[in-house]
């Protein structure tokens, strides 16, 4: 219980309530109640399938943000994401599938919707 508490109070969940049941909560906090219980586990790495898929505006800042914060507190963080705004706007490399195959990594310095979308569509070849 104590956990859920201070689980609700960090990722700011509403209605601050640890003993609700997730599938009661908007889509926006049952994602960050389901990154809370990951995290309880103290993994390294996490995977992330379309976090925010479903989410409203603020939902998914926050939930960004919470990325964010992972991230530089040392975390490995690995999302897959159909939003290219997403991913230009969170992802620090990307590697564009296609085909089954991977593109060489792009570096957030050589991120642009252009290039992004010329691997993803073969204009470019990975």
């Amino acid at each position: 219980r104590a956990l859920a508490r201070d689980s609700v109070k960090q990722f700011s969940i509403s209605p601050p309530d640890g003993e609700r049941r997730i599938s009661l909560l908007s889509g926006g906090n049952q994602q960050k109640a389901v990154i809370a219980k990951w995290l309880a586990a103290k993994p390294s790495a996490l995977i992330l399938d379309e976090p925010t898929r479903g989410v409203d505006v603020g939902a998914k800042a926050e939930i960004h943000h919470i990325i964010g914060q992972l991230v530089a507190g040392g975390m490995a963080a690995v999302m897959i994401s159909s939003e290219l705004p997403e991913i230009l706007g969170v992802c620090d490399r990307v590697v564009v599938m296609r085909d089954g195959y991977a593109s060489e990594p792009l570096l957030r310095s050589e991120l642009s919707e252009e290039r992004i979308m010329a691997l993803a569509t073969g204009e470019e070849m990975a």
